[in-house]
């Protein structure tokens, strides 16, 4: 398999943002998945989620949702960054459609046969394009914030939805994940939520190692989240 990587600026409302896609270069085409960043940004916890997507079979894009590749290095700096995107969510909505029709204008790419994966940040991030866009397979939030969209009060969602989520998560407790799934209900989607249990925040990333902000790697959970994410792809993309 001759893995490749390829550097892409694309623009929303003046913003450039850099993605980095990953593909086999001996496939004519495959389906993509967009790999949304955790509230630090794009970085290489995200880059090499991308390229396992292109070990997989799919063109994986890590995608840039804070312009010109920014990232933080603390969590004042990944807040000061996040934040304005959380409080206008029909921004980041336009900016991350912006992401979608980057990915359609590759040529390594499948028409037509997008999906998205997100962690933390990034996993509110692809359900905001679940609740927001039409041409999604589907996506799968990786312990994600899972407040609605203020802009959005009744999506109706086409795309099938996945929730990999640590039960423990301090910042996600059991009353969100049940208005979640009321939402879900509402929208007449089909979706799946898949709770760990003693795992809190950030379990897929092994550099996570803060139990004062409820942040920890678990090895059980990330193993058990990568396989359930497969399977939903290999699913959605089966059509």
């Amino acid at each position: 398999m001759a893995i490749q990587q390829r550097t892409i600026d694309y623009t929303h409302d003046g913003v450039t943002m850099k993605a980095a896609m990953y593909f086999d270069d001996r496939l004519p085409a495959a389906p993509a998945v967009l790999v949304s960043h955790a509230w630090a940004g794009q970085t290489d916890f995200e880059r090499s989620r991308a390229e396992h997507l292109a070990n997989l079979g799919y063109v994986g894009i890590a995608i840039d949702n804070y312009g010109d590749g920014r990232t933080g290095s603390n969590p004042e700096e990944n807040t000061a960054m996040m934040m304005p995107l959380l409080q206008d969510r029909a921004l980041l909505q336009a900016r991350l459609g912006a992401a979608v029709e980057m990915a359609k204008a590759q040529p390594e790419v499948l028409n037509h046969h997008i999906a998205a994966i997100g962690f933390c940040f990034g996993g509110l991030c692809v359900l905001d394009l679940a609740r927001t866009r039409d041409d999604l397979a589907g996506v799968v939030s990786f312990h994600g914030n899972l407040s609605g969209a203020d802009n959005v009060p009744a999506p109706q969602i086409s795309a099938k939805v996945l929730v990999l989520h640590g039960y423990d998560d301090p910042m996600v407790k059991p009353e969100a994940v049940i208005a979640f799934a009321d939402e879900m209900k509402a929208s007449g989607a089909d979706w799946q939520v898949h709770a760990y249990g003693g795992t809190v925040h950030s379990f897929t990333n092994p550099a996570a190692n803060s139990p004062e902000m409820g942040m920890a790697y678990q090895a059980d959970a990330a193993r058990r989240s990568a396989q359930a994410m497969a399977n939903f792809l290999q699913e959605i993309f089966a059509a």
